[in-house]
């Protein structure tokens, strides 16, 4: 008879299958070759004034649009149980709200790093300057970035923190939102603690629900190098990269301010703190590259949440609650480069000055405004926040929106690396991170799988 460790232990991969990150190169490479394929079909006709997609792009579509759907699913479930499951064992984690408070700190400082090196690229290579776009292009966007985004965020609709909303097609939808539920989950955390011993059964299905969330998530995940060919297809397909000709430069500043804070600020900080940057970027990989080609921080959260933990050794009550919250308001690519740049390029396009005291205000939207529009998250919503506080047309949104998908792909891999990156440092800094876990060898799983001690 086996024991439960013999039972839980992972099993190994067959032979014939490569890693799992191999895998998603491979999907990475075999979506780009179909979607060049599918754009080159062109389009099946026009109907009503309605482009219609050939059968290659939609089949692209649809295995792209499946597995973000499916992730998104498991992440209401996943963040209330996970966060409520912590809260109880947060008693066991040395200084809880001297991490939040290091947490949040962290996230700044990030943030100030991220706009300072967007501003300074702004001003070297002068998008504004330097581009074939059009005046007729400059459009108003439909949605604006507000102050009180944050306090309305706050305050839950509902338990579940969904919302309900009308498609294009006359039905009804119901979406999320993530702040709500991360509210929700701490208070109903903080009153289980407060019950006592009454509140353990309710935390033992909480704690079973957990479990039986985080077994379906890993067979989600299992899809993701095939959904990787689905979504980097189809983007490839329906944008291709014709747009990035009248906006070359402003592109390259964008691309150049991720590359410098993924690939240089990021090792810096992680050598900074003894940390191994091989280690990490192999870590965080499958949530890193999931990012970039479902453009969701909220989509690849329960993946980041998972290879934090398990991959780069995060304690499990510290990173279900540092994560989601990063993920809300943790936008180095979003929130950070990418108004500021955009700012610049506004200015410029439209031969308006910015003085000191506009920069300065760009750096304050940056690090302040990712949690004023954490409700109603998105790099359009901060764009509009940062013109809108410098008294920049807002017009100037709709000249980047042709090449917005594009440059959404590193945004969101850059914001997904800063959110498992700042938990970590924080964790190192705090003496509770689990080096052993962050110098295991991967073993080309996704994360590593949790070991269950065998029974006495």
């Amino acid at each position: 008879m086996t024991s439960p460790a013999e039972s839980a232990a992972p099993t190994k991969r067959r032979a014939w299958l490569p890693s799992f990150g191999v895998q998603v190169l491979i999907g990475l490479a075999l979506g780009v070759v179909l979607g060049l394929v599918a754009r080159q079909m062109g389009p099946d006709g026009v109907h009503d004034g309605v482009v219609d997609p050939n059968w290659l792009t939609e089949t692209l579509t649809k295995v792209g649009s499946t597995f973000v759907t499916l992730l998104r699913t498991v992440v209401p479930p996943l963040v209330f149980l996970a966060i409520v499951a912590s809260i109880a064992n947060l008693r066991e984690v040395t200084g809880a709200a001297r991490l939040a408070w290091k947490t949040l700190m962290w996230f700044a400082i990030t943030a100030l790093v991220a706009v300072s090196i967007g501003i300074v690229l702004g001003l070297v290579l002068q998008p504004g300057n330097h581009t074939s776009v059009t005046e007729e292009a400059a459009t108003a966007p439909g949605t604006q970035g507000s102050w009180l985004d944050f306090l309305t965020g706050l305050v839950p609709a509902n338990m579940l923190g969904l919302e309900a909303g009308a498609k294009p097609d006359g039905s009804i939808g119901l979406s999320f939102n993530v702040l709500q539920i991360l509210v929700m989950a701490i208070a109903v955390g903080i009153a289980t603690l407060k019950v006592g011993d009454a509140a353990e059964p309710f935390l033992g299905f909480v704690r079973s629900a957990l479990a039986v969330v985080q077994k379906v998530l890993w067979w989600i995940i299992l899809l993701a190098p095939i959904a990787t060919v689905g979504l980097l297809g189809n983007a490839v397909a329906s944008y291709g990269w014709d747009a990035l000709g009248s906006l070359a430069t402003f592109s390259v500043a964008i691309y150049a301010g991720l590359a410098l804070v993924l690939l240089v600020v990021y090792p810096v900080l992680l050598r900074a703190n003894d940390l191994s940057v091989k280690q990490f970027f192999s870590g965080a990989w499958p949530a890193i590259s999931l990012a970039f080609v479902s453009r969701s921080s909220i989509g690849t959260m329960p993946v980041t949440e998972a290879v934090t933990e398990r991959n780069l050794g995060v304690p499990r009550a510290y990173a279900s609650f540092a994560v989601p919250l990063g993920a809300t308001t943790k936008m180095d690519g979003c929130a950070s480069i990418y108004p500021a740049i955009s700012a610049i390029f506004v200015a410029q396009f439209f031969g308006l000055d910015l003085s000191i005291t506009d920069y300065l205000l760009i750096a304050f939207v940056s690090v302040i405004g990712s949690a004023a529009t954490a409700g109603v998250t998105g790099a359009t919503v901060m764009l509009t926040l940062t013109l809108s506080t410098l008294g920049l047309p807002l017009e100037g949104v709709g000249l980047l929106l042709a090449i917005d998908p594009i440059l959404d792909m590193g945004r969101t891999a850059v914001n997904v690396a800063g959110q498992a990156l700042v938990p970590t440092i924080v964790a190192k800094r705090e003496g509770i991170l689990d080096l052993d876990a962050y110098t295991a060898p991967r073993g080309g799983k996704a994360w590593r799988e949790e070991q269950v001690p065998a029974a006495a």
